[in-house]
């Protein structure tokens, strides 16, 4: 592994957001990092954490401590999913297959956004493990279906479909940076903003290698070909999921469907009458509607509304391995993890993943050693306290 990402240099995974901002341009590095308008809601995932409070039995011999898991039948060395990062390849050539060869490696499912650079057919071949498809509707019905066609021939396991993009959020950071201008390939709207990429020569060389400004290769519309970069914004807004959507896609697909994107107990409940076989609490990291609660604040909520009738996964503001534990103590099966991995693959790309899913596995290992714990199974409340007002809310629903 890159010794640019082994320790003393990378100890976490801030030392990963740190590499990523030098090597990357700031529009690619604040693509990862920000969110939606203020970014309150980007940092109450984060804070969420923080109020949770860990209970540990000491004096407990823990010798070995077993990581492993299933989600939707599938093992995992580990209860960790790479989440769907659209447009990786923007952060390391090849991203999307770099950071399925790590996943697979380390024994845990990749997420393959719609939104990729690289075709799905190339990320199934490169990783060794279990890859699920993340659907989203751009192109319209018959591009979505020939995407899944193309997932299920390929291997892919599980379709991931997410729910919470009927337009794309304001972030503000993209704005300012001029994602949008430096996406039309024009030069005269590019020009006060081309000096981001051009401090960045290492990056640059890499990225005019690797092909330049990408298209999606996934979404292929009937007559035009793959669509383009600069096509993203339109086409999210064109090609919102609703409920009704589940059935032509549960007839399309046989394999195991997530709903990824569920934030309240009653899209909970509606997911699970919808015969989905498990489900994400996920506000998109932050990315879509600002102002929502942090994800595991609302994990309580979506567990009593679905009770054992399905899985559930937590996703955002995971950046420690007792951020993991703590989850799992709230009752998720496995938590998804999107920036996290994304700051390494921006780093140092198939390294700087597999450098960001090992420290989250020493995190994992010693938390549960420190709380006398020798399986995640065996994780539950009783490792835990939570803020009283958590609980009171589900009491009333």
């Amino acid at each position: 592994m890159s010794r640019s990402v082994q320790p003393p240099r990378v100890i976490n995974i801030e030392d990963l957001r740190q590499a990523a901002k030098r090597r990357l341009p700031r529009v690619i590095f604040d693509y990862i990092d920000g969110g939606a308008e203020a970014e309150q809601t980007l940092r109450a995932n984060g804070r969420a954490f923080e109020t949770v409070t860990l209970r540990p039995r000491c004096a407990v011999a823990t010798p070995v401590c077993d990581l492993r898991t299933t989600v939707i039948g599938t093992s995992l060395s580990m209860p960790l999913i790479l989440a769907p990062v659209g447009s990786s390849r923007l952060m390391y050539p090849r991203g999307e297959e770099a950071a399925a060869r790590a996943a697979g490696q380390a024994g845990i499912v990749y997420t393959l956004s719609t939104l990729s650079g690289c075709r799905l057919e190339d990320v199934a071949a490169a990783s060794q493990g279990p890859v699920w498809y993340q659907l989203y509707l751009v192109g319209g019905r018959d591009c979505a279906l020939a995407g899944i066609e193309r997932a299920r021939a390929a291997g892919f396991s599980a379709l991931a479909v997410t729910i919470d993009t009927a337009v794309a959020g304001l972030r503000e950071r993209d704005l300012r940076n001029g994602a949008k201008e430096l996406l039309t390939g024009k030069l005269g709207p590019m020009l006060p903003f081309v000096n981001q990429l051009l401090t960045k020569p290492r990056w640059l060389a890499a990225f005019l290698a690797d092909g330049g400004l990408m298209k999606f290769a996934n979404v292929v519309i009937p007559g035009e070909g793959p669509m383009l970069y600069a096509d993203v914004t339109n086409a999210l807004e064109e090609a919102m999921v609703t409920w009704q959507d589940l059935r032509w896609i549960r007839d399309a697909w046989s394999g195991p469907i997530i709903i990824k994107g569920v934030h309240t107990g009653e899209d909970a409940r509606r997911a699970v009458d919808a015969g989905v076989d498990a489900l994400v609490v996920s506000n998109h990291g932050g990315r879509q509607l600002d102002g929502v609660a942090a994800t595991l604040r609302m994990l309580p909520e979506v567990l009593a509304a679905v009770g054992d009738r399905t899985e559930v996964v937590l996703d955002g503001g995971i950046r420690r391995g007792s951020d993991i534990v703590k989850a799992l103590c709230l009752g998720a099966r496995a938590v998804m993890v999107g920036r996290a991995y994304a700051y390494g693959l921006g780093a140092a790309g198939e390294t700087g993943v597999s450098r960001a899913i090992e420290i989250l596995r020493a995190d994992l290992i010693r938390t549960l050693k420190l709380l006398g714990c020798a399986s995640v199974a065996d994780l539950d409340r009783s490792f835990i306290d939570v803020p009283a007002d958590w609980l009171a809310t589900v009491a009333k629903t």
